[in-house]
């Protein structure tokens, strides 16, 4: 097999997923591949929103495509800045959620006292995610912001959605969303802890059936 066009492994990471198995252009085929989708979700909110979105709306968008280019880039040349820039993208994309929903309705003073406080947390989390190469720290603020996220949300609809069908709507979309993030979660553990066997079982199976046993990509 040709040598890895990106050259050896720097970032820390590196996943269940066989390196370099389809082409020597791409570490991570399925990660990359799956990872565009955000790109693709993205640019289908940009361009089927009646009105070309502004302000939150498109901040939201742009930030679905940008983790999706960085997380793609990531995994594919399996690089430390591309690793970082991965992870940076993650929190940029759910920081100004928060800030928006802690936000809604506030007054100035709680505004301005909610974007400084996100600011000096997003802050510190990445110059200690950068600086000490960590990933717990990274990992888990992500995941509570998710969880801010969705509760929040849960908690303003039924303030500011008075019609019960699509109240119950909007609720039924953020709990599913909710949950696929956590069986997603579920889902990357046993990728990490069952990485063997999973090695083994797609080896077993071989391709094209083996790629459904990528289950981070996934």
């Amino acid at each position: 097999m040709a040598a890895p066009f990106w050259g050896p492994q720097t970032s820390y990471l590196n996943f269940c997923e066989e390196d370099y198995v389809i082409t020597r252009y791409i570490a991570e085929f399925i990660n990359t591949l799956s990872s565009l989708t955000y790109v693709a979700y993205g640019l289908y909110g940009l361009l089927t929103s009646p009105k070309f979105p502004t302000g939150p709306r498109l901040a939201s968008y742009c930030g679905l495509i940008g983790v999706g280019i960085c997380s793609a880039g990531y995994h594919m040349t399996l690089k430390y800045h591309t690793q970082m820039s991965d992870e940076l993208s993650m929190h940029l994309l759910t920081t100004p959620l928060i800030y928006r929903l802690l936000s809604f309705k506030a007054s100035p003073q709680k505004t301005r006292i909610v974007g400084t406080v996100l600011s000096i947390l997003f802050t510190i989390v990445m110059v200690t995610h950068m600086v000490m190469d960590e990933f717990v720290l990274h990992a888990t603020t992500f995941g509570l912001g998710i969880y801010v996220i969705a509760t929040r949300v849960l908690k303003i609809i039924p303030q500011q959605v008075k019609d019960p069908i699509i109240r119950k709507k909007f609720q039924n979309m953020a709990i599913l969303g909710l949950g696929f993030f956590g069986f997603g979660y579920i889902v990357w553990l046993i990728d990490e802890f069952a990485c063997r066997y999973l090695t083994s079982a797609r080896h077993v199976v071989g391709l094209p059936f083996a790629f459904f046993l990528e289950l981070h990509g996934w």
